[in-house]
């Protein structure tokens, strides 16, 4: 892998990653115009990274926002806390669910399946950019008529949230800001509000696919040997794609907030399916 690949990989990494479109979907149809596996050990350790970068850039935009919403009081922060805490356990359920029955019941004639060898399947990402698509375009849509004054969080309306994100989890293409903030949307929470509470979602969410996406690289370096100078020539470089998904990343974010803030966030619908009729032409045609 060269640095230009990388750097590539990290822009549309950072990028995607926190705009509702999947980030996922993107790099992987990426590495696939490039020639690279996206399911080796070496793209492991690169997408670790920049998930890295991308949880950096998240931490660092909303951190004023969630200071006043989530540190203003003590009440407020014990409430804030619940309801984190109620949507990643709903989350954890869900998709840790989803994925046992997707490798027991879908994948049984597979020796030793997981859920990761599916993430290449081309017409599952299609299928899934043009489902969560649709969801961003009626959300889109439904809320433009939803005042701002009329939203609620509550512990149901987190838990709600924490399981379609839980659902996201197994499929790669199911945005999972785009799902998040639409069902909140659907739910008559405020735009601003949705927005931070579906990226912080995202912060306690992240650090423990990371280390499982680190212990899937280190199982697999213990199996293969010989990927380890491979590993260890791209992590220098992984650092400098880390430091790009978070430049990238905070561009994002202002993209997203402004487009939702000012009730555009259908267009990002429309985005995702046309980008499923893309991947779905591109597999057509032996890709």
């Amino acid at each position: 892998m060269t640095l230009l690949q990388i750097l590539i990989l990290a822009i549309i990494q950072g990028a995607a990653e926190l705009l509702p479109v999947s980030s996922s979907a993107h790099v992987i149809v990426a590495e696939k115009l490039m020639g690279l596996d996206p399911t080796a050990p070496a793209m492991t350790l690169l997408l670790v990274m920049l998930h890295t970068g991308t949880m950096f850039a998240v931490i660092f935009y909303f951190w004023k926002s969630w200071k006043e919403n989530f540190f203003s009081s003590k009440e407020i922060f014990i409430d804030s806390v619940k309801l984190i805490a109620g949507a990643t356990l709903i989350t954890g359920v869900v998709g840790l669910t989803l994925k046992y029955l997707i490798e027991k019941l879908f994948m049984k004639d597979i020796p030793h399946a997981e859920i990761e060898q599916l993430f290449g399947n081309m017409n599952l990402i299609a299928t899934s950019l043009a489902v969560v698509g649709m969801l961003i375009l009626f959300a889109g849509i439904k809320n433009r008529s939803i005042s701002d004054n009329e939203s609620k969080l509550g512990l149901k309306e987190s838990c709600i949230v924490g399981a379609v994100q839980g659902i996201c989890l197994p499929f790669r293409g199911f945005s999972r800001s785009g799902a998040t903030i639409s069902a909140g949307l659907l739910l008559g929470i405020s735009r601003i509000k949705i927005e931070a509470f579906s990226f912080a979602l995202a912060v306690v969410l992240t650090p423990p696919i990371i280390v499982r996406e680190v212990m899937r690289l280190l199982h697999e370096q213990h199996e293969v040997p010989a990927t380890t100078t491979d590993l260890t020539q791209i992590f220098m470089p992984s650092l400098l794609g880390m430091v790009f998904s978070f430049a990238a990343g905070l561009l994002a974010l202002k993209w997203l907030s402004n487009w939702l803030e000012n009730g555009r966030w259908s267009f990002f619908g429309i985005y995702c399916l046309v980008a499923s009729g893309v991947v779905f032409v591109l597999h057509q045609n032996g890709f």
